[in-house]
């Protein structure tokens, strides 16, 4: 299994702006299932084709994952966006591209469209440094950091951790002294997806990247799930199959991997 699983921490003139940046290359279509875990945040991608096609795309939260056959000659930098980003960058709420592929230049907003042109032709392979300029000064005076700070904190707060599992989501609200109902705007917006929503995405992530180095149960105790069953339920909702089928190699039908941009 090839697994897509969390990319590295962005460098730092990005990390205001983006979680984490992963390149790839490919000069043949790698062996064995290529898998995608679900994603609560927003992607944007540099891709170049072997035909020399090059695309900028918004890739939205995925709530499910995805499997499929080894991906054909391909080259990409992917871009984590960091919560609060994507409206800002993209001029759409996050909610608005879950489950969706797009074009930065069929998106509304100005910003994504200038951020395409600046990045189009460069070599996926070297391209950090230039985004690390760009990105920069397009959002600077674009974000709320108020309201971003608050997203953030609830994001981290929601997220599984080596000391602690996450929070629930009604003591997040009361320490950030916000509604659920503020919360839950605060994520459409920003994230994509609810906040009980981010952190299910989240545990499924940690358990299914983490399989194999604990019991099931201390793995279902570490990650905040009531129990064992528990977990087991939630994993096979988001991943299609139960966590010792996903582990033995066991999984569903493969989909070709999408060729292009769905608008």
């Amino acid at each position: 299994m090839t697994i897509a699983e969390p990319p590295p921490t962005a460098p730092e003139a990005l990390r205001p702006w983006v979680a984490g940046v992963r390149t790839l290359s490919f000069a043949e279509p790698p062996s064995g299932t290529f898998i995608h875990l679900p994603e609560a945040m927003t992607k944007v991608v540099l891709r170049v084709t072997a035909d020399g096609q090059r695309d900028v795309l918004a890739v939205g939260p995925r709530v499910r994952a995805t499997y499929h056959e080894g991906k054909g000659r391909i080259s990409c930098v992917e871009l984590r966006l960091a919560p609060g980003t994507a409206r800002p960058l993209l001029g759409v709420p996050a909610a608005g591209l879950v489950g969706r592929v797009v074009s930065l230049d069929a998106l509304p907003g100005g910003v994504a469209r200038r951020f395409a042109r600046e990045v189009r032709w460069l070599d996926p392979r070297e391209a950090l440094p230039r985004i690390g300029e760009v990105l920069p000064g397009l959002l600077s005076a674009a974000v709320d950091p108020a309201r971003t700070a608050l997203l953030r904190a609830g994001v981290e707060a929601l997220s599984v951790r080596l000391d602690r599992a996450p929070a629930q989501v009604r003591d997040v609200a009361r320490e950030l002294a916000v509604s659920e109902r503020q919360l839950r705007n605060l994520f459409a917006e920003g994230v994509g997806v609810s906040p009980k929503h981010y952190a299910r995405i989240d545990r499924v992530r940690t358990v299914a990247t983490r399989a194999g180095s604990a019991r099931w149960s201390e793995l279902a105790a570490a990650t905040g799930y009531f129990d064992q069953s528990h977990m087991t339920s939630d994993f096979r909702a988001l991943m299609g199959v139960p966590p010792r089928s996903y582990i033995t190699g066991r999984l569903p039908a493969l989909t070709p991997c999408q060729a292009g941009p769905r608008i």
